[in-house]
């Protein structure tokens, strides 16, 4: 071999050495959440999800009422599939303070 062949080919396996062992994992896919659509109506709450991702959603809607010895209330978690709808809906006996939908990889 050449000394300009040789040289260019310990450059090139130095540099593949070094970029493996520098070389990192991919990083996991981020989670990506359903949209949902909250609406409040008297002491009702309906919260409406479509997750539009390939990758389930888990959604949860909780309500915080406005009278103290009235109980907030959640619903139990539901699953959204890819490319699905659900529809959560909830409670209180006189009045809604706030409603809010939460997120869990599913």
């Amino acid at each position: 071999m050449s000394p300009p062949i040789r040289r260019a080919a310990v450059l090139l396996f130095a540099t593949l050495a070094l970029l493996g062992t520098t070389a990192t994992a991919p990083a996991p896919p981020a989670h990506h959440e359903a949209e949902c659509h909250t609406r409040l109506h008297g002491s009702h709450a309906v919260t409406h999800c479509f997750n539009g991702d390939a990758t389930s959603d888990r959604v949860q809607l909780h309500v915080e009422c406005v009278h103290w010895w009235d109980p907030g209330m959640d619903t139990a978690p539901v699953t959204v599939g890819p490319a699905s709808h659900v529809v959560l809906t909830q409670r209180c006996w006189l009045g809604i303070r706030r409603a809010w939908v939460t997120h869990a990889p599913g």
